[in-house]
């Protein structure tokens, strides 16, 4: 079953660097889970099994403290369908580009 989620991992500072830092080890994370991502200017979007990115959602915060203990928020959004499947981030976003 084809999912997808938009997640923003947001540290909970005001230094830039280090919100850089943080969000670039856990698109790194999301990178080496081998699902199908984009990255947006405030979230990025993933598609896959629904169980496969449920997983990573729930391990984003444990990535982030990994490098840092800055407490992080975690928003997401899901979009999931049992009988069919969800449209893709290339359906919604390539005819802007």
């Amino acid at each position: 079953m084809i999912s997808s989620i938009a997640v923003q991992v947001l540290p909970m500072t005001a230094d830039t660097e280090e919100v850089i830092r943080i969000v670039d080890h856990v698109i790194a994370y999301i990178d080496k889970s081998g699902v199908n991502y984009q990255v947006g200017a405030f979230e990025s979007t993933l598609e896959g099994d629904y169980d496969q990115l449920m997983d990573i959602l729930k391990n984003l915060p444990k990535v982030a403290a990994e490098i840092s203990d800055i407490p992080v928020m975690v928003y997401s959004k899901i979009n999931m369908a049992t009988d069919s499947d969800v449209l893709t981030i290339a359906k919604k976003t390539d005819k802007y580009k």
